[in-house]
């Protein structure tokens, strides 16, 4: 877990955590209680990869649409003081950029939501991209979890994650002026990668009894 850790903290070599996170999922679909083994590291960096470009594929229309709101946000300019004229650069949102923004959060949120299938899915295939990206697909498996579910799944998800992930930077910079902050941030963060991992996989898992692969 020290390794994970490492690895997952400096950029573009995370892509063999990320890697890591696919293997995870795929060993709780074959029934493994235990981590699998941290091995084949080229295969990791490569499934890694394929989940940071199914990222982008997944972000990318809710991105543009966010740049575009700020592209139409009116600028604001000056005001007054006697016969002084100050200039205060700040941009007021049009209704335009208010819709563009509207749509950017809704569907950042809705991909976000599929996205965590998406990688389930793509696990499910042997780290098959495309299988990622079978949206058909991936939502037969949120209707056979159920909606309600899920959203309750992602809420208590990301509150958890997030309250876990504080808890672990606090004791960090505690305790980092004797150096053992710094192993807190490291074991701490592989740990909530794996644990994170396991949570999607079994939710996914979830949706087994109504439906089968393909």
């Amino acid at each position: 877990m020290l390794i994970l850790g490492i690895i997952l903290m400096i950029p573009i070599v995370n892509f063999i955590g990320l890697g890591y996170y696919l293997r995870v999922i795929s060993a709780t679909f074959a029934g493994l209680n235990e981590l699998p083994e941290f091995d084949e590291v080229g295969d990791l960096f490569i499934n890694g990869l394929k989940m940071f470009v199914v990222a982008i594929i997944y972000m990318i229309i809710p991105l543009i649409l966010y740049f575009l709101a700020w592209i139409f946000a009116v600028p604001s300019a000056t005001f007054t003081t006697g016969t002084a004229v100050w200039y205060v650069p700040f941009y007021a949102f049009s209704a335009v950029s208010w819709i563009l923004f509207a749509l950017a959060l809704i569907l950042g949120l809705l991909f976000g939501l599929m996205y965590y299938i998406g990688i389930a899915n793509m696990a499910l295939y042997e780290g098959e991209l495309g299988a990622a990206l079978r949206f058909s697909e991936i939502l037969d498996r949120i209707n056979a979890i159920g909606w309600g579910t899920f959203i309750i799944w992602y809420i208590v998800f990301i509150v958890v994650s997030a309250v876990v992930a504080t808890v672990i930077g606090i004791i960090g910079i505690i305790l980092l002026f004797i150096l053992i902050g710094i192993l807190v941030f490291i074991i701490g963060y592989g740990y909530l990668s794996m644990f994170q991992a396991r949570s999607v996989a079994l939710l996914f898992a979830s949706s087994e009894e109504d439906l089968e692969p393909e």
